[in-house]
């Protein structure tokens, strides 16, 4: 059985390659995935996106719906020790939005594709983020959405690999994948 994973939208270092867009190799509940060769399959674009180049929608850490203002204030989750929310349909935008076979990735799936996959910093649809290519040659495009302070949009940050669930930001976009 396929599960899927949601994993927030990072920056990283600049070049100006153009890419063709992911491939899906499925669907699960209607939303596409890639098969990088993993022990999950990664979705193709973030959550309300409708193509992989879109940053899509923007979460709060542990929060299941988008906001027009991200504030301490307003946060659900803020204070709170909420650390593994992945399939917890209370906490995971992706099960809560996508259904029970999508959910956020574990420390050790983003560790996978870290070390598993070659990384590439490209441009799609004059949209900058990682190209992700698994052994398998299939790849995945994770747009460099930044996030949102208030309602502010903030600058899409030059970043190293997010490499723990535990490091994304809050009011990241999220992109999930299919385990």
């Amino acid at each position: 059985m396929n599960k899927a994973i949601t994993l927030a939208a990072m920056s990283l270092l600049i070049s100006t390659t153009i890419i063709a867009q992911s491939t899906a190799t499925g669907a699960i509940n209607g939303h596409e995935y890639v098969d990088l060769g993993l022990s999950v399959k990664w979705a193709t674009c973030n959550i309300g996106a409708s193509q992989p180049s879109d940053y899509g929608d923007y979460f709060a850490w542990g929060e299941v719906t988008t906001k027009s203002e991200y504030t301490y204030a307003n946060s659900l989750t803020d204070g709170e020790r909420i650390y593994d929310i992945t399939g917890n349909s209370q906490y995971d935008a992706a099960t809560a939005n996508w259904g029970i076979h999508w959910r956020m990735p574990t420390i050790d799936e983003f560790q996978e594709l870290k070390e598993k996959c070659k990384w590439e910093w490209v441009a799609i649809d004059d949209h900058y983020g990682r190209k992700i290519t698994g052994s398998n040659g299939n790849s995945i495009f994770l747009p460099a959405a930044g996030n949102r302070q208030g309602l502010l949009y903030m600058k899409k940050m030059k970043q190293a690999f997010i490499g723990l669930q535990r490091s994304f930001q809050r009011n990241s976009a999220a992109m999930p994948v299919a385990t």
